[in-house]
């Protein structure tokens, strides 16, 4: 059986991100309605964006954003009191510019500071 991958996963970490950004519920929405058309992606559902209280020491609250796109999703976690978002961009395609990308979420989330990692996902997907 012929295989191909599947497509690409960006995971990014930011730190010393800006409060104020990471606090900006309307500010992340955009966000979320935004991506996909910057990807050349299809929305197919509003994002939904929580806000989210306080949990423990190790989550003193924070929004967390998802929307569905065609090829996959766009999620994230935000912790302003800590200065730090957890993102991820999944797509079924084969390409993404993660360098596009990446800028586009440290500037997005005030940070100069991240970690970026980026898997190929579906190694093995049948290509018939």
């Amino acid at each position: 059986m012929k295989t191909e991958k599947f497509g690409v996963h960006l995971m990014f970490d930011g730190y010393n991100a800006s409060e104020t950004l990471l606090s900006d519920r309307a500010h992340l929405t955009k966000l979320l309605s935004e991506i996909p058309e910057k990807m050349v992606m299809h929305t197919i559902c509003e994002p939904v964006v929580v806000e989210v209280g306080p949990q423990n020491h190790k989550d003193p609250g924070g929004i967390s954003g998802f929307v569905m796109i065609a090829e996959s999703h766009i999620s994230y976690h935000t912790f302003p009191k800590k200065g730090f978002v957890s993102a991820d961009i999944y797509t079924c395609q084969n390409d993404l510019d993660t360098e596009k990308f990446t800028k586009l979420l440290a500037e997005a989330f005030g940070t100069t500071d991240y970690d970026v990692q980026v898997v190929d996902r579906g190694l093995r997907f049948p290509s018939e």
